[in-house]
């Protein structure tokens, strides 16, 4: 990483409040230029305290912007932060109206020329997309990295029409726990309390309404904008990482751009990144020059200068070379390849059939399971000579973290275990590269024994040694498998044929491997198990993955980027945990034929920022699974604490400093009919409890 400080413009950064039509106050940082010549504006809009959480990051990339000549504005969703109000759901009308709200107020500043940008990753780069589509006048372009164009089956809620038990959970138990947290006196005054308390009062965990929509209804089509591209007129640069679980939105994307569906120029650029800026570092690298890539295209669509963005290829991929497991890797090796157009004529389909093993060759080989053919389902129910699935529930404790963060255990460890807990066929070893580049398809012809049920398909590259590293993997709620908008019971014992695509990958599988595709009918914590315990069995003859492979030989441009730049950190002083504890733990109780999952996410630890603030939060994770599906439980725990001394920036009247804390615990349990959500959150200012609060819901499974 390069530090400047030697930028063309020198810079000011000010606080704002933005006022909205209800009378409700927006916080705002906006680093600016010192000469009062307007200039273009960047906007990163956030539910995520622009005064402490984000404040490292935003100190990497907000005053690049400013010295290059822009006023790059961070601004506190309503409810979050320091603004005013309360949070009432991601992505909801309100956030979206008061988004284009700001959008228009920095259009309209003495120092703003009137061209405006989004960007942002994440929750950011989600809202740049929807406020794009609704199409503020001065929006000319944005930058969207790491996020979605369809809330419902890409996000982390639900996948395949199935629920998201690690993120449905995990998310809606952080999302709660920064809806309870107070403004910081330092900033909003001595009212922080009435402000905090009258916040407690109208939270409302998520969770409730995310189980309340388990198909793709009205609720998760507000938002995504995959509904209607045509809405979009901005300029979009979508970024995303192999790694990371929105990916597969770069792709949609930059194919609405090639075939006409936006109405504006979009370019797309994948790396082997997990969920984060691209030029931070973390793992798997390697980072690259996002800030000055950005700035490029910031320059053209704000500035009007040509820096040759419309030259770029719609699509920058990086493809992988096989690697040996690992739940960390500090760099991947591989290549970058810019695709002329997205779907691109350098990929073609390649259909390998599903067949026994000593089956003649069918055509482009195919791949061979040994597992032994049966004649009906366990229940007796007649089905074609097949292969039974009857995955055990804990099959996917070795699916890694959904959200990689760059962290040590945040990636899948060897899947030798996984596939034994899978119907797997295999390729024989590859006698050159195979290089994939897209989302691969599997077609199955299934019986499944109940009238709930899911299947899994996990693609891997095997090594001569055995080892199984994990490329991509798909999943389909079979409730789903006529469409996400509605649940479809499986009538027992029926057989249908089923397709459903896997996760966008770029990897290319080394001589000598084999290619693994491996298929279960449980994935937990994944997703949340279907009642029922259904076996599955998949008709002998009648399958096939179909791979999007790449052409390796075909010629490209050539894709280079700069290393990366930032500004220098913030200052902030990272203090040492209080206890030792492993990132990711599984422990298995033989007896009791239990299985826990635990997971520390790394959030943050203890923090001082250069202020004084003193911030501190801890989370912890747990997925129990038992020997039927029914025993699937998951809880999280969340402590935050924020203190200032005596001596810090407060209000005249707090002499004493200031230590507010907030404490929330959130458990999903399950029958066969209902989810049965727990949500907790007690607060306290000093040693005072201010706020307590529990609320219990039973939820019917109409879909999940």
């Amino acid at each position: 990483m390069r530090y400047v400080t030697d930028l063309p413009h020198e810079t000011r950064v000010e606080d704002h409040w933005i006022p909205l039509a209800d009378g409700t106050r927006l916080a705002a940082r906006v680093w600016r230029p010192v000469d009062p010549t307007p200039v273009p504006a960047i906007l990163e809009y956030l539910p995520y305290r622009l005064s402490d959480w984000t404040a490292p990051r935003d100190a990497q990339r907000h005053p690049y912007y400013a010295g290059h000549g822009y006023a790059s504005v961070r601004v506190d969703i309503r409810g979050s932060g320091n603004s005013d109000g309360f949070q009432d759901d991601e992505y909801s009308p309100t956030e979206l109206a008061d988004g284009v709200a700001v959008v228009e107020w920095l259009a309209a500043q003495d120092w703003c020329d009137g061209s405006v940008g989004m960007f942002g990753i994440s929750w950011g780069g989600f809202n740049s997309l929807q406020i794009a589509a609704l199409a503020p006048e001065p929006l000319k372009a944005i930058v969207t990295v790491c996020s979605t164009d369809d809330r419902y089956d890409n996000d982390v809620h639900y996948t395949g029409g199935s629920v998201l038990a690690v993120d449905m959970h995990a998310w809606a138990a952080t999302m709660l726990a920064f809806c309870s947290r107070p403004p910081d006196p330092a900033y909003v005054g001595e009212g922080w309390r009435a402000q905090w308390l009258e916040r407690l009062e109208r939270t409302e965990p998520f969770v409730h309404t995310w189980l309340d929509h388990q198909t793709r209804d009205d609720y998760w089509r507000h938002g995504s904008v995959i509904e209607d591209y045509s809405t979009i007129s901005a300029a979009v640069l979508a970024v995303g990482g192999w790694n990371d679980p929105y990916r597969d939105t770069v792709l949609r994307l930059a194919a609405a751009g090639d075939d006409g569906a936006l109405r504006a120029p979009v370019r797309g650029i994948l790396g082997p990144w997990s969920h984060q800026y691209p030029d931070r570092g973390l793992p798997p690298g390697p980072a690259i020059g996002f800030l000055q890539e950005t700035l490029r295209w910031w320059d053209h669509w704000l500035k009007g200068a040509d820096r040759g963005v419309l030259d770029d290829p719609p699509l920058r991929a990086w493809i992988s070379e096989s690697v040996p497991p690992a739940t960390v890797y500090d760099e991947l090796p591989g290549r970058w390849v810019g695709e002329p157009t997205w779907p691109s004529p350098h990929v073609f389909a390649r259909e390998l059939p599903l067949v026994a093993a000593g089956a003649d060759d069918p055509p482009e080989g195919g791949l061979r399971t040994t597992a032994p053919t049966v004649g009906a389902l366990a229940d007796g129910h007649p089905v074609p000579t097949s292969w039974l699935v009857d995955s055990p529930p804990h099959t996917g404790v070795d699916a890694g973290r959904f959200f990689p963060f760059g962290n040590d255990a945040d990636l899948p460890p060897d899947q030798r275990e996984e596939d034994g807990r899978s119907l797997c066929f295999d390729s024989d070893p590859l006698t050159a590269p195979l290089e994939i580049l897209g989302r691969a398809r599997v077609r199955l012809r299934l019986t499944c024994s109940a009238a709930k049920g899911q299947v899994v398909a996990r693609l891997c590259d095997v090594g001569p040694d055995g080892a199984s590293t994990l490329v991509t993997r798909g999943v389909l709620n079979l409730s789903a498998r006529h469409g996400r908008d509605r649940a479809v019971p499986w009538t027992p014992g029926a057989t249908e044929e089923v397709t459903f695509e896997l996760t966008g990958t770029g990897y290319a599988l080394a001589p000598g491997h084999r290619l693994r595709l491996a298929v279960s009918s449980a994935y937990w914590p994944w997703v949340w198990p279907q009642p029922g315990d259904a076996v599955l069995a998949v008709a002998v003859g009648d399958g096939a993955l179909e791979l999007p492979v790449h052409d390796r030989a075909s010629s490209h441009p050539l894709v280079v980027f700069e290393e990366p730049e930032q500004t220098p950190p913030l200052g902030v002083v990272f203090g040492e945990a209080d206890e030792a504890r492993p990132e990711r733990r599984v422990v298995r109780d033989v007896a009791e034929g239990r299985w826990l999952l635990e997971v520390d996410p790394r959030y943050g630890g203890t923090r001082t920022y250069p202020d004084g603030l003193e911030f501190t939060e801890d989370a912890l994770e747990r997925y129990w699974i038992g020997r039927e599906a029914t025993s699937a439980r998951t809880r999280s725990d969340w402590t935050v604490r924020l203190r200032r001394g005596a001596g810090d920036p407060l209000p005249a009247g707090m002499t004493d400093g200031w230590d507010a804390s907030v404490v929330t615990r959130s458990e999903i349990t399950c029958d066969e009919h209902a989810f049965h959500t727990q949500n907790e959150v007690v607060a306290r200012d000093g040693d005072e409890v201010v706020f307590e609060r529990r609320w219990t819901r039973t939820i019917p499974r109409t879909a999940g």
